[in-house]
C-alpha cells in the first residue's frame, strides 16, 4: 500500500466503525443527533491523531516491554486535553457527552492503531492513518446522528448552539415530520445502526475488487 492510499485505507476499506466494529459503544449512545455525533467525532479526531502522531515520533524510544502502558499514557494525556477543551469552550455539549469522551482512552479504535500502526510506521504515514481512522469515524457518527435525528425529531442541528455558540441557535433545519421516535432511544440506536451497516457493506461488496494490503512491518 503506498504512503497516497493509507488514508483512504483507513476511513472506507478500514472503517473503524461500518468493516471493523470498533468503537460502537459511544457510537450508539452518543449518536442520537448531528451535534452530539460532531461533539464525540471531534473529540476522538483529536485523541487518535494527536496520539498516534507522537507514538510515531517516539517509537524508537519507547520499550517493547513497556509500549502498551506508554501508549495508554499519550492517549489519556490527550483525552485530559480534549475533555478541558470541551469544558472550556462548549460546556452544554460536554454535559451531554462527558462520559464518553472521559473513555475515549479505552476506545480499542485508537488503542489498536497506536499498536497495530503507528508504533510501526513513519511520522507521515501514521498521521495519514491517524486522519483517515478519525474521517471513518466521524463518517459513521455523522451519518447515524444525522439519521436518528430525523427520524426522531424530524429535524437536523437541533442544540447547535451547545458546539458552535449561541450565533448557532437559529441553525436549527425543521423538516415538518417525526417518522420513528424509538431512534431516539437505545433500541432505535441497534436497530438504525444495523441497517445502516448492511448498507454499508452490500455497498462495499459492490465496489470493485482492489489488492491494499495493510502493511504495518517498519
Amino acid at each position: 500500500m503506498v504512503p497516497d492510499s493509507t488514508f483512504a485505507s483507513a476511513a472506507i476499506a478500514r472503517n473503524p466503525a461500518w468493516a471493523q466494529l470498533l468503537g460502537l459503544c459511544p457510537l450508539l449512545a452518543v449518536s442520537n443527533s448531528v451535534v452530539n455525533a460532531l461533539g464525540l467525532a471531534a473529540a476522538s479526531a483529536f485523541v487518535v491523531i494527536g496520539s498516534n502522531t507522537l507514538i510515531s515520533v517516539l517509537r524508537r524510544q519507547i520499550p517493547d516491554m513497556a509500549r502498551l502502558p506508554c501508549f495508554v499514557l499519550i492517549i489519556a494525556t490527550f483525552t485530559t486535553v480534549a475533555t478541558l477543551l470541551l469544558e472550556a469552550y462548549a460546556y452544554g455539549l460536554y454535559e451531554k457527552i462527558a462520559l464518553f469522551v472521559q473513555i475515549i482512552v479505552t476506545n480499542c479504535m485508537i488503542l489498536g492503531r497506536a499498536e497495530a500502526f503507528a508504533s510501526r510506521q513513519p511520522v507521515g504515514r501514521s498521521l495519514l492513518d491517524a486522519a483517515g481512522t478519525a474521517a471513518g469515524f466521524a463518517l459513521a457518527l455523522v451519518t447515524l446522528g444525522a439519521v436518528r435525528e430525523v427520524l426522531a425529531h424530524g429535524t437536523l442541528l437541533r442544540d447547535a448552539e451547545h458546539l458552535f455558540g449561541t450565533h448557532a441557535a437559529g441553525w436549527q433545519i425543521s423538516l415538518g415530520f417525526e417518522v420513528l421516535p424509538l431512534a431516539a432511544l437505545a433500541p432505535g440506536a441497534f436497530i438504525v445502526a444495523g441497517l445502516l451497516l448492511a448498507l454499508g457493506n452490500r455497498l462495499l461488496r459492490a465496489r470493485p475488487a482492489t489488492t491494499t494490503p495493510d502493511t504495518d512491518a517498519t
